[in-house]
């Protein structure tokens, strides 16, 4: 599957987030906004990119999280919300991660997921949160 990012997407700055991922149309609600294709790496893989600044941006993967990925596209740079409006899917075998809107989102808002993985998950995360 080919790399697909809506048209309206843009990487703006985020307060003090660094830079996120934001856009410039109103979206509706359960609207797909990314397919990206990920590189998929082994166990020993992850251990070695731990322990780089590349662990902030990769996602655990496969059935039993195993597995880490390299996500091509925007994906990397959605930032995390407890309240987040998009969430994101995993397809292993097609070697994607889908984005999808779970609210409506205006124009120029920025475009949130839960790094927890279901959008509505409020399990503290592994850093903390700004």
């Amino acid at each position: 599957m080919s790399l697909q990012i809506a048209a309206c997407l843009y990487i703006d700055k985020s307060g003090d987030k660094g830079r996120g991922v934001y856009t410039s149309e109103d979206l509706p609600e359960n609207a797909i906004i990314e397919i990206s294709p990920v590189l998929v790496m082994s166990a020993d893989d992850r251990k070695h990119l731990d322990q780089t600044p590349l662990h902030d941006y990769i996602f655990e993967w496969g059935a039993q999280q195993e597995l880490c990925c390299v996500a091509w596209g925007y994906l990397s740079m959605y930032n995390h919300s407890y309240t987040s409006n998009c969430e994101y899917y995993m397809d292993f075998d097609q070697q994607v991660i889908m984005i999808k809107t779970v609210s409506n989102i205006r124009a120029n808002e920025e475009l949130l997921i839960n790094y927890n993985g279901d959008w509505n998950d409020s399990k503290p995360l592994w850093f903390e949160a700004k």
